[in-house]
């Protein structure tokens, strides 16, 4: 998969900007707070419907104006040639079109366009909480299965149902009991379908995170994760489900205390591990720091093996911490990568741009204050 053609309208400093793109290598360069950012990340909006750097849609508009649009051209295995758009107003929200026809759901663009984002707020994904891995695992498996994502949006409405009835009930314990049946039915049916998908991609996973990371680090340190949910090792569905009904019945009463779903794969963690060391407790700041540039890594050949099309893999700011050598080897796998793949850098470095300047089907642009050069 690949975007040939980007167009801005009050997209932060991008007041009116296009810009085509090459097949393969995309360098953009430029000072700080040029917009090199911004044209990565309106291209992860047209695959993911979100910014991967604003909290909000509000902050992305440009602040002398009230409405922002993103239009993509793409092309790709599956869909030969397609445009998606999307626009932003203050008040009315967003929407996105795909050749001009709305999507009446903002998650049905997910998938569509595979993307991979490498940045350094990587490293919340191994210092921080579960909710960063948790949050990390649902979009990677969501972009390479509708059903998961389906399921996960299904089950994020019960649990909030389930949660109303838990706040609100001033009734009987045991009639409040009566009337939580139905939502754990359907919770435990959904979030036995999550948890099995978790463990199944992760086990798949394993394979290329450990490769990424001995080929970006050069280290024979081992990496692996741990995947913790509500059984020890999730395998069938059905042993998945009988599981979890028994632990919202073990846990009833505190959840009538706490008033709220305390059992189900909202809480499930992912521990990731160097040889027997438990990175996030015992790791140093450069091994975070590889530990997340080898997950993204994986992820890109896991999509890559996964799926039809290829994904697009957008890198933003990273060489900036980075050796010379960890430099080239990390731009020696995305050259022979046949996928499409955007880096920014604010630093023209001599090495990066020999590297890059490999191949004819690369391209070298140059962003100062919301305005694109090509170079040469």
């Amino acid at each position: 998969m690949r975007i040939n053609r980007l167009k801005l309208r009050n997209f932060r400093n991008h007041l009116d900007s296009e810009i085509r793109f090459a097949p393969h290598l995309n360098l953009i360069t430029g000072q700080n707070g040029a917009g090199k950012t911004n044209l990565i990340d309106a291209i992860h909006y047209l695959c993911m419907s979100r910014s991967f750097v604003a909290s909000s849609d509000q902050y992305v508009a440009n602040r002398d104006e009230k409405y922002f649009m993103i239009e993509g051209d793409f092309e790709g295995e599956i869909r030969q040639s397609f445009k998606v758009s999307c626009s932003y107003s203050r008040g009315e929200g967003k929407k996105i079109f795909v050749n001009d026809s709305p999507l009446s759901r903002l998650s049905d663009l997910i998938g569509m366009v595979p993307v991979v984002v490498m940045s350094p707020e990587d490293l919340k994904l191994t210092a921080e909480g579960p909710a960063e891995r948790r949050s990390f695992l649902d979009s990677m498996i969501s972009q390479i299965s509708p059903k998961y994502l389906r399921d996960l949006l299904k089950y994020r409405h019960i649990r909030r149902q389930r949660n109303k009835l838990l706040t609100e009930f001033r009734g009987p314990r045991d009639l409040l009991i009566n009337y939580l049946e139905p939502w754990n039915l359907q919770l435990t049916e959904t979030g036995a379908r999550l948890i099995a998908k978790r463990s199944e991609v992760l086990d798949r996973f394993k394979r290329y995170l450990e490769f990424q990371y001995r080929t970006i680090s050069e280290l024979k340190l081992k990496p692996d994760l741990q995947y913790q949910t509500i059984v020890e090792s999730p395998g069938d569905e059905d042993d998945i489900r009988d599981a979890f009904r028994k632990q919202l019945g073990e846990n009833i009463e505190k959840e009538i205390e706490r008033e709220q779903t305390i059992i189900g794969p909202h809480r499930d963690e992912v521990v990731f591990y160097l040889d027997d060391m438990e990175l996030r407790n015992y790791g140093s700041q450069g091994q975070h720091r590889l530990f997340s540039m080898a997950m993204k890594m994986a992820q890109l050949f896991y999509y890559s093996d996964q799926l039809d099309d290829l994904p697009i893999m957008l890198l933003d700011d990273l060489f900036g911490n980075l050796d010379q050598q960890k430099v080239s080897i990390i731009m020696e796998t995305l050259t022979k990568h046949s996928g499409q793949t955007f880096i920014t850098s604010a630093a023209e470095k001599p090495f990066l741009e020999s590297q890059f300047k490999q191949r004819a089907d690369n391209r070298w642009f140059r962003v100062d204050n919301g305005q694109i050069t090509t170079k040469e």
